[in-house]
């Protein structure tokens, strides 16, 4: 039976999808330990992520949900080869839709946490570099419902993230810890759906 693009957002249903997001951003990079090359340095980042999540609207309107975040990245600072990393991360999400006809302008936040693991070879030894990064944001976002309880979205969203990895090169340890504040836009698709009912 088809109900109406009003009701994809009440209270008891689900809603499981996924996004591709494109940001660009300059990051803060701190440097501290017993190394010469104390202090910092502001190095370019090119990200692309992919975002699966699934949600359960606890009330009208207002969902709860768990998200995984794939971001792969290329960062580049001045004089120095560019360098590849993936992340992923994972956490909790809110979203607070405000529905008219068949579109709905929506509020999101989100935390994340997550570790990256590489292996480098600094200073002729090989480094298998952790990384515990921690993140969060949030933004507003659109909605365009179909007929078959699908939504295709756009949501740009404000970011910051913190990661730190410790060093230890011949035995001079250091301290890297890098926080990014950036502005992402994202597109998806959402499927609305009921659950299982007696």
């Amino acid at each position: 039976i088809p109900i109406a693009q009003g009701q994809f957002t009440d209270q008891g249903r689900f809603m499981i999808g996924s996004a591709v997001g494109f940001a660009t951003n300059t990051s803060k990079t701190s440097f501290s330990g017993q190394t010469p090359n104390e202090g910092e340095s502001e190095p370019q980042n090119t990200q692309w992520n992919v975002a699966p999540s699934i949600g359960y609207f606890l009330f009208n309107n207002f969902t709860l949900g768990i998200g995984l975040d794939y971001t792969t990245s290329t960062e580049s600072r001045e004089g120095e080869a560019k360098t590849k990393d993936s992340d992923l991360l994972f956490g909790p999400f809110a979203r607070y839709y405000f529905p008219f006809g068949d579109k709905a302008v929506f509020l999101q936040g989100n935390f994340g946490f997550g570790n990256s693991s590489e292996n480098s070879n600094l200073g002729g030894t090989d480094q298998n570099i952790n990384t515990n990064i921690l993140a969060i944001g949030a933004g507003p976002g659109f909605t365009i419902f179909s007929n078959d309880a699908i939504g295709l979205e756009a949501l740009v969203k404000y970011n910051y993230a913190r990661s730190k990895f410790d060093l230890d090169i011949a035995g001079q340890k250091t301290t890297t810890t890098t926080k990014t504040n950036q502005i992402a836009l994202s597109l998806g698709i959402q499927v609305y759906f009921a659950g299982l009912r007696r």
